[in-house]
């Protein structure tokens, strides 16, 4: 999904002029987000622009902006504290929804995680919050300058270097960062709420990311960002919140965080190796149980869905890929061979039959899906040309290749005779 971007700015409660971008998609978004950076960090970092770009091209609105006195915005940093960042927010919601829709997700980076976990209690549009490596208690922050807290308490104020740069930080500061409850807040909102956090995570530690998950109430979800860092250097981090959340958002645009979807499934309860899907309460939009899992299937915007979840399609290569790379790594593993990394890049096509080589029709079309298998390690021609070999042996490509039985039936309430269909094929 294409999307635009927009160069903003809008005025704070001390009457500053914030700067601001605002991200859309093509088409009307299935939402409208605010993205709060890290602290010392501006709109423009890498997180905020990675993560925001990605919700954008997933059909999200998303507006991000530079802080008080950070980026390109106006003010005095040093006399800023956690409480005015806050003041921001919502005058950046104020922002949003002027621009066409009030937020109905806030997304906060490291500090700004707790800032968009106080500021959702005065922004009663928020049905969903996200955290992106947050503390779970904002006096965390002192213990990342150094020497300078103590000058503070006897100077009243202290110089710190923080990235780079020198900022002059304030008593009150400090005052106000210990001020501030976020599990008590979690505990009393009704607002959905995801945590991301890397395990491997040295500037806050992942123990944060448990005690918010503990104080706050269902619904709530944690997401391990295994092998990132902090900051979310790599791309590849960035682009993996974005696509979880924007699946994992879209169950709460429609009805209140603390009400379940009217459409959800009701049908009976998942077994082991079994899935459940039911429409949900948007066209084409289905909700998806596997087990403990829910996630959201839709159709792009451009066949009338909202874009909201993968394809059918989209999750038929999932299942194939998530197939392949495990084998891969389970074969391997018992050969011991020095495999480092795998991934596969997988698509889907229509080809006509006379086209193909190797299929058994003559006309129409036929399904053809290619798959690009990315090996790392140091393994010789011998071990590579091998692990081709073991792509094909996955048990989801047995099923899509093999001869197949599907056997299609009423249940009972919806007939009281069993009616069904059968297909065999290859």
């Amino acid at each position: 999904m294409t999307r635009t971007s927009e160069k903003l700015t809008f005025t704070n409660a001390a009457g500053e002029e914030l700067a601001a971008r605002l991200e859309r998609p093509a088409g009307e978004p299935l939402g409208w987000a605010v993205f709060a950076h890290c602290f010392t960090c501006s709109k423009d970092g890498r997180a905020a622009t990675r993560v925001g770009r990605a919700l954008a091209e997933r059909g999200w609105a998303v507006l991000r902006f530079d802080f008080t006195g950070l980026g390109n915005s106006e003010g005095d940093f040093g006399r800023t504290n956690l409480s005015s960042n806050v003041d921001d927010l919502v005058a950046a919601a104020q922002e949003l929804t002027r621009q066409g829709g009030a937020p109905t997700l806030l997304v906060g980076h490291s500090l700004g995680g707790a800032a968009v976990i106080a500021a959702s209690r005065r922004l009663p549009s928020v049905k969903a919050i996200a955290t992106i490596g947050a503390p779970s208690d904002p006096a965390h922050v002192e213990g990342l300058l150094a020497d300078a807290p103590a000058l503070i308490e006897e100077q009243g104020e202290a110089d710190v270097q923080l990235g780079g740069r020198t900022f002059r930080l304030q008593r009150q500061f400090l005052e106000d960062l210990r001020a501030h409850s976020l599990t008590e807040i979690l505990a009393a909102s009704e607002a959905a709420l995801m945590l991301f956090h890397s395990p491997l995570d040295n500037i806050v530690g992942i123990d944060h990311a448990q005690t918010l998950f503990e104080a706050a109430r269902h619904p709530k979800s944690f997401v391990s960002l295994d092998g990132a860092d902090h900051m979310l250097s790599d791309a590849k981090d960035a682009e993996m919140v974005a696509g979880v959340l924007a699946s994992w958002a879209a169950r709460f645009l429609d009805a209140p965080a603390t009400e379940p979807d009217s459409e959800a499934p009701t049908g009976p309860s998942v077994g082991p190796g079994e899935v459940l899907v039911s429409e949900g309460s948007q066209r084409h939009a289905q909700n998806i149980v596997a087990g403990a899992h829910t996630l959201v299937a839709d159709e792009p915007v451009s066949v009338g869905g909202r874009d909201a979840g993968p394809t059918p399609y989209d999750l038929l290569l999932s299942a194939l890929g998530a197939c392949t790379t495990m084998t891969l790594r389970m074969y391997a593993d018992h050969k011991g061979w020095p495999l480092d990394h795998v991934a596969v890049r997988l698509k889907h096509d229509r080809i006509h039959a006379q086209d193909c080589e190797t299929c058994e029709s003559e006309t129409g079309k036929v399904s053809r899906i290619e798959r690009e298998l990315h090996i790392e390690g140091d393994l010789d021609d011998d071990q590579r040309a091998r692990l081709l070999e073991i792509a094909d042996r996955c048990p989801v490509h047995r099923t899509i290749t093999h001869e197949k039985q599907m056997v299609t039936r009423l249940a009972a309430p919806v007939a009281a005779e069993s009616h069904e269909s059968q297909e065999t094929g290859p």
